[in-house]
């Protein structure tokens, strides 16, 4: 694709659908290797109260989390916030984060992850069984130069009253 833009209209039903770890769904709708590795888009779909992913912070990737449905929590750096329909949560690479479903009610994020790439890991997380080992996520996550710290997870968890 190298030099030339194709147009492409991808339905409202369209896109790959795969679990991810807990109890949200990823959307995958366009891969990284569909932009020379520019960005990546995607939908999370979450549960009520569903914790997106542990407290994680990537070296390589920027991820901007706009708010379609719902209400999404998040960490950022070590502050809390709450967005809504309509706001944009911006997750900078280096950054500790984590995110959340804030609501009783299903959520949906359009994710906007810079460059592409990490997507990868999003679709391998599809390929688990049962809750995912704490040892096997953070080796999947490391290979992608993503850092996983489960202890800064627990209390999001308690706190919030999320599952994952």
């Amino acid at each position: 694709m190298t030099g030339q833009l194709r147009t492409l209209l991808l339905g409202a039903q369209q896109g790959q659908v795969m679990p991810s770890v807990g109890h949200v769904m990823n959307r995958f709708m366009i891969d990284g290797a569909e932009t020379e590795g520019r960005f990546t888009l995607l939908q999370h779909l979450f549960e009520p109260n569903a914790l997106a992913a542990p407290m994680h912070r990537h070296h390589d990737e920027d991820e901007y989390s706009f708010v379609l449905a719902g209400r999404i929590g998040a960490v950022l750096d070590g502050e809390e916030v709450i967005g809504g329909p309509g706001d944009l949560i911006f997750k900078p690479r280096g950054q500790w984060h984590t995110f959340w479903n804030a609501g009783d009610e299903p959520a949906t994020v359009l994710e906007i992850i810079s460059p592409g790439g990490l997507e990868d890991l999003f679709k391998s997380f599809g390929s688990l069984t049962g809750p995912p080992d704490p040892q096997h996520l953070a080796e999947m996550a490391a290979e992608f130069h993503c850092d996983i710290d489960l202890e800064a997870t627990f209390p999001v968890i308690a706190r919030h009253g999320l599952v994952f």
